[in-house]
């Protein structure tokens, strides 16, 4: 389960409210009385000592005294001689103070809860404690402050958090390819900070990319004229001297001319918001007319979607051109067939295979296994690359999946709308 950062900080800051919590009633149950709580502790046993009957008056005197007091201030109190026996009380039980006890302080008992004893001048013990500051209610106005607290730090904790999450969103949008991807700043604190250094290096990275993108089409449309005189001068050589050069040349100038009109198409595909075109198209009447040019076997079911004709066209010629490449003399079998929301596209071949470990590196340009830049394939590495752009301009995805038997299946979905 995925742990979110506002989560933490928040159960952070109550770990810490209850630790506080937890230390100052630690202290104040164990801590002895200072040296100002000794003096009022004291104070008040001296004067206690003056307004008590003496210790050898009757103890009805005593508790009609208690009860005065206990009117008057709203305490529960009670009166104890040295050896902790009780003589009078008001109230509510109090806490007994121990017979090893020689000094006025708190008292703590796990019945009758927290109470103040004050040692008297001739011995006896008082014991008191306010009607409405029990133990009890003391806690009950600790949870309730904590609680309070509690609800009031969330908002907060979050707000910090959610701007993250925006942040971390922005980010994702980014190295999934959305170049104008940006963060809104909210605020003047680390967080906002952070945001403008996120706006700032991805706007550079827009440009580098847009600059390195116009550079290519432009020299791409540029390398197009001297090939187109390079193909007349050879057609108006005359003679039949070294056809195979000539042969070899026409080939050379053929794949630099399919080269540039992919890198084109890349750099178009790269700068589309939207498709040029968006018509109905027939996947499986398309399928067939490029089948019948390679020769492949086609099957499936009449699928339509909504995309661009021409890019969809070039997909599946990709596909089609890349399977018989590798395919070893067997056919190559293309298959179209509803799926969810679309349509599934499918090119196999019965060709070598593609390791598991280069079925994703196949889509990124201008890559190429090890060893086919030295063997005979004369690709460079732009088909499939073209293949998943487009089928993700359509809403789509394409990837390479083994195919029992041995070979390889691309798969290709696509929308519908």
């Amino acid at each position: 389960m995925k742990r979110r950062l506002y989560l933490q900080v928040y159960l952070a800051f109550l770990g810490i409210l209850f630790l506080f919590g937890m230390l100052v009633s630690l202290f104040w149950y164990f801590a002895p009385p200072g040296g100002r709580d000794l003096m009022l502790f004291e104070s008040i046993s001296a004067m206690a000592g003056e307004m008590l009957p003496a210790a050898d008056r009757p103890a009805a005197e005593l508790r009609a005294k208690l009860e005065r007091l206990g009117n008057h201030f709203a305490a529960d109190l009670a009166v104890h001689d040295a050896q902790g026996r009780l003589l009078a009380s008001v109230g509510e039980p109090l806490p007994t103070p121990s017979p090893d006890r020689t000094g006025s302080g708190w008292i703590h008992s796990r019945g009758s809860g927290a109470a103040a004893a004050f040692r008297l001048p001739d011995g006896r013990w008082l014991v008191a404690r306010h009607q409405h500051r029990s133990g009890a209610q003391v806690l009950w106005l600790l949870g309730l402050l904590a609680a309070a607290i509690a609800v009031g730090s969330y908002p907060i904790a979050r707000r910090i958090t959610r701007r993250l999450e925006r942040l971390q969103s922005r980010v994702d949008e980014l190295g999934a390819g959305d170049l104008s991807a940006r963060v809104e700043v909210e605020g003047d604190d680390e967080v906002a900070s952070l945001a403008r250094s996120f706006n700032r290096a991805a706007g550079q990275i827009e440009r580098s990319i847009n600059a390195q993108r116009h550079t290519l089409a432009s020299a791409s449309h540029e390398l197009r004229s001297p090939l187109a005189r390079m193909r007349v001068a050879i057609e108006l050589l005359g003679g039949d001297e070294r056809p195979d050069v000539r042969a070899r040349i026409g080939k050379d100038i053929e794949e630099l001319d399919e080269l540039i009109e992919e890198l084109l198409l890349a750099s178009r595909l790269d700068a589309l918001d939207q498709l040029e075109r968006n018509e109905d198209v027939d996947l499986l009447a398309l399928l067939a007319e490029e089948g019948a040019r390679s020769e492949a076997i086609v099957t499936g079911e009449p699928v339509h979607i909504q995309g661009d004709p021409r890019m969809l066209r070039r997909l599946i010629r990709n596909l089609i051109d890349n399977a018989r490449r590798y395919a070893a003399g067997s056919p190559v079998e293309a298959s179209v067939t509803p799926h969810a929301r679309g349509a599934r596209l499918r090119i196999a071949d019965r060709g070598p295979g593609v390791p598991e470990e280069e079925r994703e590196n196949i889509f990124k340009p201008f890559y190429r296994p090890h060893g086919m830049r030295e063997g005979g394939d004369r690709g460079v590495g732009l088909g499939l690359a073209l293949v998943r752009q487009i089928a993700r301009r359509h809403d789509g995805d394409a990837r390479c999946l083994p195919r029992e038997g041995g070979g390889t299946c691309f798969e290709v979905t696509l929308r519908t709308t």
